[in-house]
């Protein structure tokens, strides 16, 4: 069955628009019945369970290691554990710094890229269509719910991991390599903004994981494909003979939050990484609109 438009209610009654009686697109489909829906799934379930659960490893973590090894293993990252086991804002910030370049990445596409393809592999998409719900309501309260499950799940991690590390760390300045401590209500104020800012960041993905799901039938390959594209742009940004063109690239300022930790703050590089941001993530939602809305639907 091939479904290129949705399916007329065929009933004797008009109404004034030209559609069937009592037929209401903005009730064919609520947010919260979706929200409902992905609360019910279990990758849903196990994503939002598992950011809740990384900062309590964590935190195992490094009671384990601090009744071993001194030095924190030395280096670097030894200082940022010495740093993160100083208080409760300390380990929220290190809980987001060793997951803002991969894992949440990973649960952002997991959302946003599952969300169409995975109708369409279970072969819902086309009954979902013939209710009928209207293709563009259909994307966006797909859309809307995907990212607000996204945001939630960021939130849990961060919400988790100030709450674990104060418990067991302490109320204490923010403290970084790079700037002289923050006091702790500035610092909480610097937190939030690291996790707006990431929020924002995390919209590239969103966008092109949500455009591989309009545009396949396989759930992973957009999760994936998303990732792997992310993972791409972040290998070529290292390479320093593309020159001006690394500026140009999603994840070039994904980093740029680090900003907020230097005294004074540096926020340049952050506004321009937002407005590529958004500049991204509103072209791919575009081009996903624009193909699932005349695309025929088979499964």
């Amino acid at each position: 069955m091939t479904i290129g438009t949705e399916t007329s209610v065929q009933t004797g009654a008009v109404d004034a628009a030209g559609g069937a009686a009592g037929y209401r697109p903005r009730g064919t489909l609520s947010i919260a019945a979706e929200w409902r829906r992905q609360a019910s799934r279990r990758r849903t379930q196990f994503s939002l369970g598992f950011m809740v659960l990384l900062p309590l490893i964590i935190l195992v973590a490094f009671e384990f290691e601090g009744s071993g090894d001194d030095d924190n293993g030395g280096g670097e990252f030894g200082s940022l554990i010495e740093l993160a086991t100083t208080g409760g804002l300390n380990f929220t910030l290190f809980a987001l710094l060793v997951s803002s370049s991969f894992l949440l990445v990973v649960v952002v596409a997991l959302f946003c890229g599952d969300t169409v393809a995975s109708e369409a592999s279970w072969g819902s998409l086309r009954y979902l269509l013939a209710v009928p719900v209207p293709r563009a309501r259909l994307l966006a309260v797909k859309l809307v719910v995907a990212l607000g499950y996204s945001l939630l799940a960021l939130l849990l991690l961060a919400g988790t991991a100030l709450l674990a590390g104060t418990l067991r760390y302490g109320w204490s300045p923010l403290s970084s390599t790079v700037a002289a401590q923050i006091p702790a209500g500035e610092g909480l104020l610097r937190l939030l903004g690291i996790l707006g800012y990431l929020a924002v960041v995390l919209l590239v993905v969103a966008g092109l994981a949500f455009l591989l799901s309009v545009s396949t039938d396989a759930a992973l390959g957009a999760v994936g494909g998303a990732v792997l594209l992310w993972i791409l742009s972040s290998i070529l940004d290292q390479i320093t003979a593309l020159g001006v063109l690394r500026d140009f690239l999603p994840t070039h300022y994904s980093s740029a939050w680090l900003g907020l930790l230097s005294t004074p703050v540096q926020t340049d590089d952050m506004v321009r990484g937002a407005i590529s941001a958004i500049c991204y993530a509103t072209a791919f939602w575009a081009i996903a609109f624009w193909r699932f809305t005349r695309k025929d639907v088979v499964s």
